[in-house]
């Protein structure tokens, strides 16, 4: 009906470049006068691709620690803004669904969270599909990762603490998390032996957690710190409450540095300070990475920066 080749159509329902507009008017017009619904499912089944990626979230989501927080809300965002403009659906699911067909079915998969000991990496690598992780690179792997210089934002952290004067710190975050690891071990390389650090480690990323260690630590006889630096912004603003439970304030009597710089940290009381990440930026890194691997190209891991954003705490 148009008068031209099948590709021709299938290219100006596309909105591809390489058919002009008139063209591509002249096909749409009539695609819709005759009702012409391009079938996905059989398009995809004659190339061998589904034009989707999968996003795997491996937080599992909890109360104290909801999908709708700003990781990985800014991370998917970014991740959907570039994979859409190049006709790609975005797939979002959990390490608990990769057994489901839109998963096994996806060009690709964009992991979000490696796990503790990196088990989620582990576990994704297996389905044999391109793999973009957001984290910290392990060494000696071979899997594409984007993240933030979690090491430089543990140092950040470490140097307000020198200029404040404070050598009794906590370190709070699950170590056992590579991120947390390089944020740990930045900060105590910088602090080169300038006081001393305790590391506690909870197993959640949540306001309950913080407020549960550092209770726990101020119950103990002879224990004292005027310090913290936490793994995320929920686990700082918990240290905060229960600091504030015991008359401790911040940051007259205990200083607090949280991570993430989530849009909750500007408005706490009193305003917290944190290790910025740009996590928008991260997400369209990882979409354009995935984008270059599915098309065969060569794929480097890449570190972002952070910025320590100096309020209250």
């Amino acid at each position: 009906m148009a008068g031209v080749s099948k590709i021709t159509v299938s290219r100006a329902l596309r909105n591809s470049p390489l058919v002009t507009e008139a063209t591509r008017d002249k096909v749409r017009k009539i695609a819709e006068e005759q009702g012409y619904r391009l079938n996905v499912s059989a398009r995809n089944l004659r190339m061998g691709r589904s034009y989707s990626v999968a996003v795997v979230v491996e937080m599992t989501p909890a109360k104290g620690r909801p999908m709708s927080d700003p990781y990985p809300l800014e991370l998917l965002g970014g991740i959907t803004q570039e994979l859409t403009t190049a006709g790609y659906s975005v797939v979002l699911t959990s390490k608990q669904l990769l057994d489901t067909a839109p998963v096994q079915g996806a060009d690709g998969l964009i992991l979000l969270g490696q796990g503790s000991h990196g088990e989620a990496v582990t576990t994704l690598k297996k389905t044999g599909l391109p793999l973009v992780v957001w984290g910290a690179p392990e060494p000696g792997s071979d899997t594409i990762v984007v993240g933030s210089d979690n090491r430089k934002g543990g140092i950040s952290a470490a140097q307000r603490f020198i200029e404040l004067g404070r050598t009794k710190l906590v370190f709070l975050g699950d170590v056992d998390h590579a991120e947390v690891q390089e944020r740990c071990a930045g900060f105590i390389d910088a602090m080169g032996g300038r006081g001393t650090v305790h590391i506690m480690r909870p197993k959640a990323f949540t306001f309950e957690a913080g407020f549960d260690c550092i209770s726990a630590l101020l119950k103990k006889k002879g224990q004292s710190f005027d310090g913290v630096f936490a793994a995320s912004d929920l686990l700082a603003m918990g240290a905060i409450r229960a600091l504030a439970e015991k008359s401790l304030h911040v940051p007259e009597t205990v200083s607090v540095i949280g991570y993430d710089d989530t849009p909750g940290a500007a408005s706490f009381v009193p305003p917290l300070t944190s290790v910025h990440q740009y996590l928008r930026d991260g997400g369209v890194l990882l979409a354009r990475k995935m984008l270059d691997l599915m098309n065969g190209e060569a794929v480097a891991s890449e570190v972002l920066p952070t910025t320590l954003m100096v309020r209250q705490t």
